[in-house]
């Protein structure tokens, strides 16, 4: 089967899955005869959302690897506008400000599409950690200044540098697996988003045991337990898509859905201490763009380096 070939069959199965769930959703709706419920009404308010994000996805794919770069820098920068409209800033954080959104965000993905790991991987945490700060002490506005500073250090990591390691990817050189390292973002996306979803079901449906509920009130031990282990599942059933053996992926996978759990504890602590519920409003029953790829920024970098070192000689 060729890589093309592949991916028809992987995102035919789950636009398959997104209609068998459209057809559940709309029959429990229809059941309800007029009655409300929020429960339901958010489910199919997510799965909607989730026919144009995979149909986002799968242009992207289609057009190859200048449209998965440009997607995911879309992402970020929307991701990096919601992390800083509710960040405290003042006039003196507006130069470090156009540094982030002008300069190392589009430069962070140019560089990746031009497979220059060497500068794409210190870009942010060298240079950008350092000059940052220096153009935003050049206002000379102290008040609040470390706290300000971390902030907008912090939303450029998170909302760029992590999620830039979705493309970067396909920068990799993995004998063997020469022409299909889009395919290693299918396994990162299915496994770490599956795991969302998993954790949302089994917290419906088993969740007695609240995990800390002043962060995230929805998350509970079981729903945690059960998600993690359902998709890390998912994530050992698609070993046939990635260079790892059943035992690797289930490994690789376990690993990551971790890390996009506390992606997603992390930045729900953030949104409390900001008294917020959700980022934004822009993806309907999801919130925020960073609502739905907090877990993808904690574990995008890991996988990224997972592969990097273990499976690139």
């Amino acid at each position: 089967m060729t890589p093309q070939d592949t991916l028809f069959a992987l995102f035919g199965g789950v636009f398959a899955v997104l209609a068998l769930a459209s057809s559940v959703g709309g029959l429990l709706r229809w059941r309800l005869a007029g009655r409300s419920s929020s429960v339901i009404d958010n489910l199919n308010a997510r799965i909607k959302a989730w026919w144009w994000m995979i149909g986002a996805l799968a242009i992207a794919f289609w057009i190859g690897k200048t449209g998965v770069v440009v997607l995911f820098a879309f992402i970020s920068l929307q991701a990096l506008r919601e992390f800083i409209s509710v960040t405290y800033t003042r006039v003196g954080d507006h130069r470090a400000l156009l540094w982030c959104f002008f300069v190392f965000l589009p430069l962070q993905y140019v560089l990746i599409g031009m497979d220059w790991y060497g500068l794409f991987s210190i870009l942010i945490p060298v240079y950008a950690f350092l000059l940052l700060p220096i153009s935003a002490s050049l206002s000379t506005d102290t008040k609040h200044f470390l706290e300000r500073a971390a902030k907008v250090q912090w939303g450029l990591m998170i909302c760029v540098y992590c999620i830039s390691h979705v493309p970067a990817l396909l920068t990799l050189p993995i004998a063997g697996f020469e022409g299909r390292n889009l395919q290693l973002i299918v396994f990162l996306v299915l496994t770490v988003q599956s795991s969302d979803v998993f954790q949302y079901v089994w917290g419906k449906l088993f969740g007695k045991r609240k995990l800390a509920p002043q962060i995230s009130p929805s998350k509970t031990l079981e729903g945690l337990v059960g998600g993690v282990l359902a998709s890390t599942a998912v994530g050992a059933a698609l070993y046939w898509i990635t260079p790892f053996n059943v035992w690797q992926a289930a490994l690789v996978a376990l690993t990551i859905n971790i890390l996009g759990f506390f992606g997603g504890f992390v930045l729900s602590a953030i949104k409390r201490d900001r008294g917020l519920k959700d980022w934004g409003a822009m993806i309907e029953g999801h919130g925020g763009m960073l609502d739905r790829v907090d877990s993808i920024s904690f574990s995008a970098p890991i996988f990224f380096h997972i592969l990097r070192y273990w499976w690139v000689h």
